[in-house]
């Protein structure tokens, strides 16, 4: 087993000093303080500068670290993220600003093929600190290539970290760790809690790859990521007015993750929901559900069931919310759960 693997359930720390912001602020907080620590941090992508990007998370950066470090790039993905890649291999830690989830495709190539293998190509003695941020998701109503869930191909793809947030306090600090990594990460922000606040504390609640529980419960497991997080929790509230207590995990991180704590409540509730916006084929939420149905066996009550996005792509906006999981569909799962 990792060292991931033999850790307990984390829950968040308490320390006493803290601040409340919403979520793109302590993104924004988050790379103000990383470029002032680190000379060698850059940010690049499309309209960051002067503007401070489409969702303004750059916002006031250029103007305080000047166009050598907040670069306005040009609309091409592929050669935004191959340039980072050069940058990297000659000592700086560029992070990448996409500007929305299905934009990101234009370059795949480059961190599949490239970014994701270039270490082990040179066997360990070259590192890629290369951070890239994709807003994703839905709730916004936007049109289409602007409202995906693209993580499954990241977290199928060796090479790569993918992480996603859901609080003020993890934007901050996931992004800060995400930094000052040496492998690749892609940082997946849940755009539609942009504005959602929350407390930002004086150190990380959990490590970069931890699974936090966001709610204790005795019934039945949830287990999300990104905006589906805030979803369960909603869900959970509701049940507990209907007498069913349910454990709310944040995975926080989809690659590598961190099975334990979640294997360990599988185990001591016998049930399980995995909730995601993604479709739901071939994707996190399959694996998760798979894993946990082999090493929890013989403690389950009932299948790991599954609620997320349909098998379609992503709908017009006015059609956004029967696509999209609701507290409804999760609370649907969790009556059939209890059900066998």
């Amino acid at each position: 087993m990792t060292q991931i693997e033999q850790a307990g359930p984390t829950r968040p720390a308490q320390p006493a000093a803290s601040v409340t912001m919403p979520i793109a602020k302590a993104l924004n907080s988050a790379l103000r303080e990383a470029m002032r620590a680190d000379e060698k941090v850059l940010l690049m992508g499309e309209d960051i500068g002067p503007l401070g990007g489409v969702f303004r998370i750059t916002d006031g950066l250029h103007a305080e670290f000047g166009g050598d470090r907040v670069l306005d790039t040009p609309l091409a993905e592929a050669g935004i993220i191959g340039t980072a890649i050069g940058l990297a291999m000659r000592g700086y830690r560029p992070v990448i600003e996409i500007q929305f989830d299905g934009f990101v495709y234009p370059g795949f190539d480059q961190i599949v093929s490239q970014l994701a293998k270039m270490t082990a190509r040179h066997r360990g003695r070259l590192s890629m600190p290369v951070v890239i941020r994709i807003p994703y998701g839905g709730h916004i109503g936007a049109v289409e290539h602007h409202q995906e869930s693209p993580e499954a191909y990241f977290a199928h793809t060796a090479g790569l970290r993918v992480v996603s947030p859901s609080t003020a306090n993890d934007a901050h600090w996931m992004l800060r760790q995400a930094i000052e990594n040496d492998d690749p990460v892609i940082f997946l922000e849940p755009k539609s809690k942009y504005w959602s606040k929350g407390e930002v504390l004086s150190a990380p609640a959990a490590d970069l790859h931890r699974a936090v529980i966001a709610k204790p419960g005795r019934d039945v497991t949830l287990i999300g990521h990104g905006a589906m997080v805030h979803v369960l929790l909603q869900a959970a509230q509701i049940a507990e007015r209907e007498g069913t207590s349910c454990e709310v995990f944040d995975l926080r991180s989809l690659s590598p993750i961190d099975w334990a704590p979640l294997v360990e409540s599988a185990q001591r509730t016998g049930r399980v929901v995995v909730a995601q916006e993604a479709p739901g084929h071939a994707s996190v939420g399959s694996e998760v559900a798979a894993t946990i149905a082999e090493r929890a066996f013989y403690s389950l009550e009932a299948p790991v069931l599954r609620v997320s996005g349909f098998d379609t792509p992503f709908p017009p906006a006015q059609l956004e919310d029967i696509y999209l999981p609701d507290a409804d569909r999760v609370l649907d799962a969790v009556d059939r759960s209890l059900a066998y």
